[in-house]
């Protein structure tokens, strides 16, 4: 430990320690504009300047990369320092006259303006380079540089065009303590609703906000690390060392005496219905990226906001986009009526001068409280307006249609095409089976209804249970529900799995199939039919054999044997000859 006094107090810090760290643990406060704590520091700002005296000869040195040293004596605001610092911040306001750090330096020492020239009055970059030595040190990309010298000197990319070296982390603009550095949307737009995402979009981050275990992953492909190989800024900051960049993905294989399938959906792609425009038409958006805009802790903070950064006088809601349609799906998603309808309410909650039209086909208020909800809405003066939404336009035909989305629509209660224009779209898109449906049906050997989702053994009397022993369903992969169905269903399966682990066993099925090795000429025929997976070929003994724990006795083997080796059990050729001989003896 290393013995220093800084304003007259005495403090003892490891060694190594810079002046302005051992500032900090006295409370201290030192100035400084272009320091950070993940980048070596360059003292480029010259604002920490402090008085140092070691051995009877007093300097000054910047705080902030001089290290400490046994018996050293700092002053941190004597004359001499505050002279110099004021003079820093003078020249610095001069460069720099609309950086606000060094407006609120100026001001706190007095200064109103400086005596040196201003060229600039809105540029904000002081030269600091800690951008230049982030994108260098901490990226590894080197996209921009000090051009120039003097006066002229200046932060760009080589030749001043945009570098090919540039993966767009936005470092360097993370880094900027002036804001000089920003990053915008080539089309100007200030809000992209397709970019809109809950919760931490960085490199690191936890899948959900529900996600159990709540553990944080490292995303390979927004991580800057694994595109140039440098940065690792999250292992200097993580305590606990926790972070292994080197750790690869495995498959691990877990015995179960039971399975739930809670796989979930995929939302209908709005594209796919091209009148619409969505991803064309600006302000053309879907029902997750509104609800992302409206969230509170999204990234607009809950405003509603169009995309050039205003807010809408009248929003369209379209219902059954993709649901109740004989060219794309014709169920009903159960879902797009109601989260229609609380948007319908937010909408007229956070911006209360809006009109609000509400485009449906028919109405399907189904639980508990739905149908007053919805006339609640209708007392908040939400217009709901009955028929199918044909396209989605920027043409205008009147001049109050200039600049406007215009939803055209024919009211099936008037009998009438109607011309709405509005500022912003949403589609209530429906709800379809995960992108892998087929592939977990087939690895798990269960059937799917007409609809491609999960099919369940009985809809009323087993609605969680599937027609593999052990394997039930949960949520939307059995078909489109809302939270309170689905939270009952998850509990249904739930106690349908803890049942059958109490058991410890469980009834095999009567009536199966079996194979005589006599007359089983190893054809294989039946291994490929069996819809169980129940047959497997024996090479050594050059025979199939049947699991009774897997069989369900459906007699597809029996049927498809060429040898009549496979027969079923209490239905055996000669026990069916015999009864067809009893009838006929009647």
């Amino acid at each position: 430990m290393i013995n220093v006094i800084i304003d007259g107090k005495k403090i003892q810090v490891e060694e190594g320690t810079t002046i302005l760290k051992a500032a900090e643990k006295l409370d201290i406060k030192i100035p400084t504009l272009c320091y950070h704590p993940l980048i070596e520091p360059y003292a480029a700002c010259r604002v920490c300047l402090v008085e140092a005296t070691l051995k009877g000869k007093t300097d000054l040195v910047t705080s902030c990369n001089t290290r400490v040293v046994e018996g050293m004596e700092i002053q941190t605001a004597s004359p001499r320092v505050l002279q110099s610092r004021r003079l820093n911040v003078e020249m610095l306001l001069a460069r720099a006259p609309a950086a606000e750090p060094v407006q609120r330096l100026a001001k706190e020492m007095g200064i109103d303006k400086p005596r040196f020239p201003i060229r600039d009055p809105q540029e904000k970059c002081i030269l600091c380079g800690l951008c230049v030595r982030a994108c260098e040190q901490v990226v590894g990309a080197c996209a921009i540089s000090f051009v120039d010298r003097g006066i002229e000197r200046k932060v760009m990319p080589p030749f001043g065009e945009p570098s090919a070296a540039c993966i767009g982390c936005t470092a360097c603009a993370h880094f900027c303590p002036t804001g000089a550095i920003t990053y915008e949307d080539k089309y100007g737009r200030k809000v992209i609703h397709s970019e809109l995402y809950l919760g931490p979009s960085t490199a690191i981050r936890v899948p959900i906000r529900q996600a159990v275990p709540m553990v944080p992953f490292i995303d390979e492909e927004a991580c800057i690390h694994f595109k140039t190989g440098q940065c690792k800024l999250c292992t200097k900051v993580c305590e606990r060392q926790a972070i292994n960049h080197e750790m690869e993905d495995e498959v691990v294989e877990v015995e179960v005496g039971s399975i739930i399938l809670a796989t979930g959906f995929k939302l209908f792609d709005a594209r796919r219905i091209p009148a619409y425009g969505y991803g064309r038409l600006p302000n053309v958006i879907t029902a997750l990226e509104f609800e992302h805009l409206v969230n509170a802790s999204g990234p607009t903070g809950g405003k509603i906001l169009l995309a050039n950064g205003e807010k809408p006088r009248a929003v369209g809601i379209v219902h059954c986009v993709g649901s109740r349609d004989e060219n794309y799906n014709e169920y009903c998603s159960r879902v797009c009526c109601m989260y229609s309808l609380k948007f319908a309410h937010l909408i007229k909650e956070k911006v209360p001068e809006a009109e609000i039209y509400d485009f449906y086909i028919d109405m399907r208020c189904f639980g508990k409280g739905y149908e007053e909800f919805y006339h609640r809405l209708l007392e908040e003066g939400t217009k709901f307006i009955r028929g199918r939404v044909a396209e989605i336009t920027d043409l205008a035909l009147t001049k109050e249609e200039e600049g406007k989305l215009v939803i055209r629509v024919e009211d099936t209660l008037l009998g009438v095409v109607r011309r709405i224009p509005v500022d912003m779209v949403i589609l209530a898109t429906g709800l379809e089976p995960s992108l892998d449906h087929n592939q977990i049906a087939k690895t798990f050997n269960i059937s799917c209804s007409q609809d491609m989702f999960f099919l369940e053994r009985h809809p009323k009397l087993a609605p969680v249970s599937s027609f593999s022993d052990g394997i039930f369903l949960a949520g939307c992969c059995q078909g489109p529900k809302d939270i309170p169905d689905t939270v009952a269903q998850a509990g249904g399966a739930a106690a349908e799995a803890l049942a059958l682990a109490d058991k410890g066993a469980f009834a095999l099925e009567p009536v199966t199939a079996e194979i005589s090795e006599e007359l089983c000429s190893g054809c294989q025929i039946c291994v490929g039919l069996c819809p169980f997976n129940a047959i497997t070929y024996d090479r050594e003994k050059d025979i199939s054999i049947v699991n009774d724990a897997l069989c369900k006795g459906c007699g597809t083997c029996v049927a498809a044997c060429p040898s009549g080796a496979a027969q079923q059990k209490h239905f055996r050729d000669k026990q069916i000859m015999a009864e067809i001989e009893g009838i006929l003896l009647l």
